[in-house]
Formats: structure tokens, sequence, C-alpha cells
């Protein structure tokens, strides 16, 4: 009897601490806090490259060419495929729409929809051929043709010896002339980390 209760104040004392010991702690920071864990790409990159890159973009040459070009009309832009390159899984969906957000934060550019969501459009505009009213219903070939199509890669690059290693990443952009093919700008943003064990 003695024994069977050491054996329960011992399990309950065992499961204790392996509750305790399992038990995680969150804590709420600001999102433009940089806090690297991994050493991974994070959040915090895809920012800095967004921010930095869009800066480029927004500042250079080529809108004032495009606008004194077509009579001050403002470009329209379309975010193509960023493609990833590097040694880890990046998606770089939350980098292009903190892209798109600054084009049409800064009324610069224009920005028409791409990929998958103009398919999703497309498709609604069909749906309603067939069921919205006459008077509501969307027509096909009214869309606005994209001016300049961004396009890019990230890349990675890994030096490591023993619990040391540097990770390096550079973000490439380029912005090309739908209509003659002419790159007009080209951005990069490298990211350099140094990470020891």
């Amino acid at each position: 009897m003695k024994f069977n209760r050491i054996l329960t104040v011992a399990a309950i004392a065992v499961s204790g601490i392996f509750i305790a010991s399992c038990s995680r702690q969150v804590t709420r920071v600001s999102t433009d806090q940089t806090i690297d864990v991994s050493g991974n790409w994070n959040n915090s990159d895809a920012r800095m490259a967004a921010d930095e890159l869009t800066g480029k973009i927004l500042g250079a040459n080529w809108i004032d060419t495009h606008l004194s070009e077509h009579q001050g009309k403002r470009p329209v832009v379309i975010v193509g495929f960023v493609q990833n390159k590097s040694h880890e899984h990046i998606d770089a969906e939350t980098f292009l729409t903190d892209i798109e957000s600054s084009f049409i934060q800064s009324q610069k550019v224009r920005l028409v929809q791409g990929g998958k969501k103009r398919d999703e459009l497309r498709a609604e505009k069909a749906d309603q051929q067939t069921n919205a009213t006459v008077s509501s219903m969307k027509k096909f070939g009214m869309e606005n043709g994209a001016d300049y199509i961004l396009q890019g890669s990230i890349n990675s690059i890994v030096d490591s010896h023993k619990r040391q290693k540097v990770v390096y990443y550079q973000v490439n952009l380029e912005l090309t002339n739908i209509q003659t093919n002419e790159v007009v700008w080209i951005g990069e943003k490298k990211i350099a980390k140094y990470v020891k064990n």
C-alpha cells in the first residue's frame, strides 16, 4: 500500500516535470522587429528586400521616360514570377505583395493582376455572362494591358564549416517592356547572415 502511494507521488512529480519542460511560451513582437531564430530567410529579409527594391524601381528613370513617350500616362505594370533558386523553401508571395502594395501607394504606376488571380477574375467574368443581369455583367476584352512585367529570382550560397556558416541571399528583379522586350530596369538586394551554433 505504501509502495503504491510512493509510485503515485513519483508518477505525478515526473509528469509535472515533463509537462513543465514541454510548455511553450509565446510572446507577441512588432512585425518591424528583426528576429532571426534559424538563420533562414524570414519575414524581415522579405520586408528589407521589398522596401529597398521598391524604392529603387520607383525612383529609376524608366518612369520619366515612359511618361514623356506616352503623353503623361502612368505605366501599367504586372508582377510576374519570381523563381526561388535558393537552397530553402521560400514563398515569394509576401515579398511580392509588399512590392505591389508600394506600387499602388506611390501612385507612380498602375498595377494589373497576373497569374492565378487574373485567371480567377476571368472565370468570374465568364460566370457573369450566364448568371448576372445584362446591366451588371462585366464584358470580356476590357482589361488594361500591361506595359511592363516585373520578374526575378531569389538565389542563395551557403558556406559552412563545422558549426559555422554564412548564408548569402541575392534577390534579382528585372522590369521588361512587354511590347519591345527591352529590359528597362534591373535591381538587386543582397543579404548575408553569419550563423554560429
